[in-house]
């Protein structure tokens, strides 16, 4: 590599960006660029990357970067010598025509390797590639980058000329390019690079702001521009003004745990300056988590909660200026913060003159899906499979039919009409406000959960009862008319879904098999086809595998328990246990690769095999032992199994080893005489039976 390396900054500066996507885009700009040069050999090993990302700019920092990349050797693959050399060793027309399209003449004929490609004997051109410079090289990166930087909306635009269009996320207005202080002559969306660049719409020191060093950037922008180019640190200076201002506002207050109002703030300022602000506490009788909602999506501001997690009347402002006197600041916030409170107040009022109950009879009118009905069609079969389930679970089937029939109410009233994100939520309230039982009005904001990976469940058995119900009717009714997840797409969030019921299923304990489940949510829709079914249940045994490989259990291990497709998911744990447990033991390889013997001798067989065995046609001394020491396992293992003890009930097993082996090695199992044969395949599938009731201990055979 060239000995001249010195660091690179790169900036391009544009109009406000769009603040949640800024993250994401300036991190790809960034690791782009680096790995596009990087690529192209114009950087060291040690090279290290700084990325910079505000609501104006874009930009990078690089050290150690090479101003040439080394030259490479280029071997190239012309053609078979036979093809190439004619019988006097002279090159043949199509050998010069490729080497004239390579910038090479017949001089170069002589220079040719003769080398094997591993068929024949070919031609190889051995030449020396120039490395890029780094203008050419910087000039493909920002291309390559630009092209690639995952812009949730493009631009188009005119550049000054008038006549050029250009398309981008932003207007662009300003180019950086500097190799230590040298301008690298790049351009990009019709700007040519230099060093200028702008700080701070209102409060920068200087401006325009002439950048002298690429090392000087932030430390410039900082005192020249007011401006803390690093998202990272931008991000970290709001944390901890936030944390700040909470403790300035009032003992053990603190401000609303959000990272992605966090990070959307962070690409709204360039220089963060948080106030405090408050309003009325008359507000405070609405439900927190609409005025909480209202602040934080219309607003951006941070709600700040007392030690026990309630909403008091203050709230934080992220402000992008930092005016001696900020009193005008926090009273312009102040004011507008009120009309929006003052209308979550209003919806909050109007929807409680109606109950619940009277707003069932509109679900009728809006639409679920067009092969699926309307959510009042939806309600009817809701309400069908939690009744149903709540039977085979022994819940108050009263106290679950009155939540699911008012599970959607919610969705026509104002406050979820203005905030989606609130269904549940407020049919929690509303539910409370007209006198329902507190586990009813619970089970109307459960029944969603769980909505995201951690998030909590259903808070009682009402609640379980109903998300459940919830969900089967999602995935048996989408199933059932083909909308099956495809690749990342997933428009109805089955696999949520899906995740959900294994989750309630296994960490409630819940004694009741999937394949019941199924059954009961297939009841309202009419039977679904089986192939629909087949899908499901593969489906949920797929997510379900997932989430086990995520909790550190092997392929193998899940693979031998799951083949038996176990009924009740809340056994699968105790399962995966007892098959580590057994695996550990000494007779295990032995047994598992009998155990995948007996399968293999088994699905030869033409029709079902009794696992029954006559004693009197036990001829064999090997087979005689077999039957005996399964004679006494076989209970062992079944009690240990229906009482719940699968790591025993496998244990026993282990006392098969050597009457297993001896059977194989003395015992001919397809003998000629038809009533010996059958017999022994019959002793082979009461031993098949015995061993695979906890897992299929085939699968652990290596």
């Amino acid at each position: 590599m060239s000995m001249d390396t010195r660091n690179l900054l790169v900036e391009l500066f544009v109009e406000e960006l769009p603040p949640k996507a800024l993250k994401k885009i300036g991190d790809a700009f960034a690791q782009t660029l680096y790995a596009t040069l990087q690529s192209q050999g114009l950087l060291e090993k040690d090279s290290m990357l700084t990325p910079f990302a505000s609501p104006r700019r874009l930009g990078v920092h690089i050290t150690n970067v090479a101003d040439q990349a080394d030259d490479k050797q280029v071997s190239q693959k012309l053609m078979p010598v036979s093809v190439g050399l004619d019988a006097n060793g002279k090159a043949t027309p199509a050998l010069l025509k490729k080497l004239n399209a390579l910038g090479a003449d017949e001089s170069a004929v002589a220079n040719l390797k003769r080398e094997s490609d591993g068929k024949a004997e070919a031609l190889f051109f051995h030449s020396v590639v120039q490395g890029a410079t780094l203008a050419e090289g910087l000039q493909k990166a920002l291309e390559d980058t630009l092209v690639k930087l995952p812009i949730p909306k493009v631009m188009t635009y005119q550049l000054a000329d008038g006549w050029d269009t250009v398309n981008f996320v932003r207007p662009a207005h300003g180019l950086i390019a500097l190799y230590g202080n040298d301008i690298i002559p790049v351009s990009v969306l019709g700007l040519k690079a230099g060093t200028t660049t702008h700080g701070h719409r209102f409060e920068a020191g200087l401006d325009p702001v002439f950048i002298r060093h690429a090392d000087t950037y932030a430390e410039q922008l900082v005192k020249e521009g007011a401006v803390i180019a690093g998202f990272a640190e931008r991000r970290a200076e709001i944390v901890r003004q936030l944390q700040e201002a909470a403790a300035n506002a009032g003992d053990n207050l603190k401000p609303i745990d959000d990272e992605a109002l966090l990070d959307e703030v962070t690409g709204l300022v360039e220089r963060p300056n948080v106030v405090i602000g408050q309003f009325e506490e008359t507000f405070l009788d609405v439900p927190q988590e609409c005025l909480i909602l209202t602040m934080k999506a219309n607003q951006k501001y941070f709600p700040l909660l007392d030690a026990d997690g309630k909403l008091t009347n203050k709230f934080l402002i992220v402000s992008n200026i930092r005016p001696a006197d900020a009193s005008a600041v926090i009273g312009g916030n102040e004011r507008v913060v009120r009309p929006r409170l003052a209308d979550a107040k209003f919806f909050f009022d109007q929807d409680r003159k109606k109950k619940l109950e009277s707003r069932v009879e509109g679900l009728a009118k809006v639409v679920y899906h067009n092969k699926l009905g309307t959510q009042g069609e939806r309600i009817e079969r809701v309400r069908a499979i939690a009744k149903a389930i709540a039977a085979k679970l022994g819940v108050d089937a009263k106290q679950v039919d009155s939540a699911a029939q008012l599970a959607k109410a919610d969705l026509l009233t104002d406050m979820v009409g203005e905030f989606p994100e609130l269904q549940g939520i407020m049919g929690r309230y509303y539910a409370l406000h007209d006198g329902l039982p507190a586990d009813v009005a619970d089970a109307i904001e459960d029944h969603y959960k769980p909505r995201f990976a951690g998030d909590e469940l259903p808070r009682n058995a009402v609640g379980t009862v109903v998300a459940l119900a919830d969900k089967l009717e999602t995935l048996v009714g989408l199933f059932s008319i083909g909308q099956v997840p495809t690749g990342d797409k997933d428009p109805f969030a089955l696999r949520r879904h899906a995740l959900g019921v294994i989750r309630m299923l296994v960490e409630g304990k819940l004694a009741i098999g999937i394949d019941e489940l199924i059954a009961a949510a297939e009841q309202p829709f009419g039977k679904i086809t089986a192939e629909h079914r087949d899908a499901l249940l593969n489906f949920i045994f797929d997510r379900l595998a997932n989430t086990l490989r995520e909790q550190g259990y092997s392929a193998q291990e899940i693979d031998a328990v799951l083949a038996l497709r176990p009924q009740r998911l809340a056994d699968v744990a105790e399962r995966l246990a007892a098959v580590r447990a057994f695996a550990a033991l000494p007779e295990a390889e032995s047994l598992a690769a009998a155990n995948k013997r007996v399968a293999n001798i088994l699905k030869k067989v033409e029709g079902e095999v009794a696992a029954k065995v006559d004693t009197s046609l036990l001829k064999e001394d090997a087979e005689a032992a077999l039957n005996n020491t399964l004679s006494t396992v076989k209970p062992q293992a079944d009690a240990a199994f229906d009482r719940g003890d699968y790591t025993a009930s496998l244990q026993a097993l282990a006392a098969l080893k050597t009457p297993v082996d001896a059977f194989f090695d003395g015992v001919m199992v397809n003998a000629d005489d038809t009533a010996l044969r059958n017999n022994r395949l019959g002793l082979l599938a009461t031993l098949h039976a015995a061993m695979n009731r906890v897992a299929d201990i085939s699968r652990l055979a290596s």
